[in-house]
């Protein structure tokens, strides 16, 4: 592809984002068709930097999408919990992962990961936010051998609250990881 295309359809995309706009939805990859590699460490585009959205945007699009309605709590997977505005997994979690991943791997199931925020920040903030806590819950579990054709995950920033105070004691609760199961068909 010539360099002037590129930059024309990109410009063209750009643009057409700006004027028309997305609907809100949450960003839901599939751990199949997920970027790997450095690109996928990389943090969140800067709210000026559109060409880097719109390749994201763009791999949303194509990636495979699990219907996250399908998918049921199960009391033998756990969610894991994390710091304010962070997304490294802590030392009390990776134990809860690794008993995760027991269960998982005995259990013929499909997972997803639903990574959440507490109600401090921006939406966009928090999506990003939830997706690097998914990402990194993912990558626990795969590092554990569970299989990454299993996995799927879905950031719904700080739109799914488990408790609705205004408070530390209940923010605690909404910053999260969050596995949810359902049999392989």
């Amino acid at each position: 592809m010539s360099t002037l295309f590129r930059a024309t359809t990109v410009s063209a995309l750009v643009l057409t984002t700006m004027f028309v706009g997305c609907a809100r939805r949450p960003s839901l990859l599939s751990s199949a068709t997920a970027p790997s590699g450095p690109a996928a460490a990389a943090p969140a585009p800067a709210k000026g930097d559109a060409a880097v959205a719109v390749v994201v945007e763009e791999r949303e699009i194509i990636a495979e999408r699990q219907a996250p309605a399908t998918f049921v709590e199960n009391a033998n997977v756990k969610p894991i919990y994390f710091d304010f505005d962070r997304s490294d997994i802590r030392p009390e979690d990776a134990r809860t992962l690794e008993a995760d991943a027991a269960w998982l791997k005995a259990n013929n199931v499909l997972l997803l990961v639903e990574g959440q925020c507490d109600e401090r920040g921006t939406d966009e903030y928090n999506l990003a936010l939830g997706d690097r806590r998914a990402r990194v819950t993912m990558n626990y579990l795969a590092a554990l051998g569970i299989a990454t054709n299993r996995i799927s995950m879905v950031s719904y920033g700080k739109e799914r609250p488990v408790c609705t105070e205004h408070g530390e004691a209940c923010w605690v609760l909404n910053r999260r990881a969050h596995i949810v199961v359902k049999p392989r068909g």
